[in-house]
């Protein structure tokens, strides 16, 4: 009899254990479910298509991952920023860094740079600037794949200084750049550097419009008719003072300004909206273009830069970034090799 019992107690909590284990696995997969559903539905609103099963478990997998990093982080108190699941969710942050950040950093230490800075002795300079507000600044465009942020900065510089000084905003061609600027640094969709596509810019006396030479995101071949159309023109750069702030505010001030910033952290490559304060270092390894600065509502002073991402990526396309750090270089190194073109 006591066998009996102790066989039928056994018996009870082998049930129970087998059944809590089944409610855990369910409750997992129910919980993958849901995460599949919105994988599906982002893949639909993307217009994504996987090779095949393997590959969308793959990317199934990152995804899940990257959410889980999103919903954490924004979850987490004190932090002025949020993350968002945009189009870049299903890569890795490896995959995401190589397909796009080409600033050729290793080669801005050894390249000469301006002695001159003509906002050197700007003392009064407003609180607040926004360029696009005064019309110097064209709709967010997409590099895609292809890494030349570089070529996007400085077309943007360059756009930003012509509207200032003509009264008139051009959308300038990048593709330009890609395919034409590959003499020196620059190497199309391989990485370049901005001081040397304003070189370019001045040796070839202008860039053509976007609309006459579109935008491929591809490395393709000169188009040398096309090239030989100038819709804009420069007459020289300067660098601003590395490692300062207070002179790269003097510049935005003037100016939309090139500038490279480190761009490889999780939390820039989901960045959604707020002022950025997020971990990062001084490994530069993007242009974008600083087009104003400003004060947000809860008193954090900010930089206002555009990127070639795309609308869906951040603030319509921009980030707002930290101002004035206690470090010199900057958050993300934005004040370490700032630069303008001049008209």
């Amino acid at each position: 009899m006591i066998a009996k019992n102790q066989f039928y107690h056994i018996s009870l909590t082998l049930l129970f254990c087998m059944g809590f284990c089944g409610f855990q696995v369910t409750c997992r997969t129910l919980q993958d479910v849901s995460v599949y559903d919105r994988h599906e539905q982002w893949m639909t609103g993307h217009g994504i298509v996987y090779k095949d099963p393997q590959e969308r478990e793959k990317r199934f997998r990152i995804f899940k991952k990257n959410v889980n990093y999103i919903e954490a982080s924004n979850n987490a108190a004190n932090k002025p920023y949020l993350l968002g699941i945009n189009q870049f969710a299903d890569l890795t942050n490896e995959e995401f860094i190589a397909r796009r950040n080409r600033f050729k950093r290793h080669m801005f230490s050894s390249i000469i740079r301006s002695t001159t800075f003509k906002y050197e002795n700007v003392t009064a300079i407003p609180s607040a600037v926004d360029w696009r507000q005064k019309g110097a600044v064209t709709p967010v465009k997409n590099q895609g794949q292809c890494g030349c942020c570089w070529a996007f900065s400085a077309v943007a510089a360059t756009e930003g200084i012509q509207a200032i000084t003509t009264g008139k905003l051009i959308s300038l061609s990048e593709q330009e750049l890609v395919d034409c600027d590959t003499k020196g640094v620059d190497q199309g969709c391989e990485g370049g550097y901005m001081d040397d596509a304003f070189k370019f810019i001045i040796k070839n006396h202008g860039l053509n419009t976007e609309a006459n030479y579109p935008y491929e995101g591809v490395d393709g071949n000169c188009n040398a008719k096309a090239e030989a159309i100038d819709a804009a023109t420069i007459t020289g750069y300067e660098d601003v003072p590395v490692n300062n702030e207070k002179a790269l505010q003097k510049a935005v001030a003037n100016q939309p300004v090139s500038v490279a910033i480190d761009s490889s952290g999780f939390d820039i490559q989901f960045y959604m909206s707020g002022v950025f304060t997020g971990s990062c270092g001084t490994e530069l390894d993007h242009g974008v273009t600083a087009v104003g600065y400003g004060v947000s509502d809860d008193g954090s002073k900010y930089w206002l830069v555009k990127n070639s991402w795309g609308t869906e990526w951040g603030e319509e396309g921009y980030i707002r970034m930290q101002r004035d750090v206690a470090t010199q270089e900057g958050l993300c190194g934005i004040a370490m090799t700032a630069s303008y073109p001049t008209a």
